[in-house]
């Protein structure tokens, strides 16, 4: 059963995930974190820039790996999540951008990008930490509904409701490229430690899929379920569908500190 904490609001997941990626960098300084883009992860990667700035973390060794790329967009695009990543975790954090990466969307070289990228997860030691946000559909990274629970990182094509949600980062939908490379989901499942994060009522139904419903490719995020080390954290709008959270509200009431998340 995954572990379940309920907080007030993004900002308050935000410290809690940065009070875990402190620790583990300073047990591991060249830890490697797995990065979702989208809104949802931003208090957490501002609440570590702060820490680190705060602590003088030495992150110079910390490396990180994009969950996913859109394919076509022309090198420099803002919207392009290697831009992203600069600009939100790389930038804020002081990360050695030669230690991030991102799986190319470059259509010259898409034939084999998704197993150069498992390669070089693979090279790094695997992911310690995979941030990860959850669609409204249930999907993971790129992971639409359908998806393989064993799938490897690879080409995808974007459901229309996926590039309508993403068109308010484009100056219309039509720009808004239709295919993506995405990590797969046993390659997030491969990750020694997942944490999902969500936000408010319209997550809802896909975090109770996620947590509690069956295990299946319709809904690519209750593949966490299949995952040893599992942390979820939402707000109570997003948690409000969860049929255990009176359960899952006590069991974190009544952890030791010392245990973390």
């Amino acid at each position: 059963m995954a572990e379940v904490v309920v907080v007030p609001d993004a900002q308050a997941a935000g410290a809690l995930v940065a009070d875990t990626l402190v620790a583990l960098i300073r047990r591991k300084a060249d830890a490697v974190l797995g990065l979702a883009t989208g809104s949802t992860p931003l208090a957490t990667y501002r609440a570590l820039a702060e820490r680190v700035r705060a602590e003088q973390l030495d992150v110079s060794a910390v490396r990180g790996f994009a969950l996913d790329e859109y394919v076509g967009l022309p090198a420099g695009h803002p919207e392009s999540y290697r831009a992203v990543i600069t600009r939100e975790v790389v930038e804020p954090l002081g990360l050695n951008p030669r230690l991030v990466q991102v799986p190319s969307g470059d259509p010259a070289t898409i034939t084999h990008a998704g197993a150069d990228y498992e390669a070089a997860i693979a090279a790094a030691g695997g992911i310690d930490l995979q941030i990860l946000g959850i669609g409204r559909s249930g999907h993971i990274g790129f992971n639409e509904p359908g998806s393989s629970l064993a799938s490897r990182t690879r080409i995808k094509t974007l459901t229309e409701a996926t590039r309508i949600d993403n068109a308010r980062f484009f100056a219309s939908i039509e720009d808004v490229p239709t295919h993506c490379i995405t990590q797969g989901i046993g390659t997030i499942l491969a990750a020694r430690h997942l944490v999902l994060l969500a936000f408010g009522d319209s997550k809802a139904a896909a975090v109770a899929a996620a947590v509690e419903g069956p295990v299946s490719a319709s809904q690519p995020g209750s593949a966490i379920q299949l995952h040893p080390h599992v942390t979820v954290i939402v707000d109570a709008p997003a948690g409000s569908q969860l049929g255990q959270l009176a359960y899952y509200e006590h069991a974190w009431a009544h952890k030791p500190a010392w245990q973390g998340i």
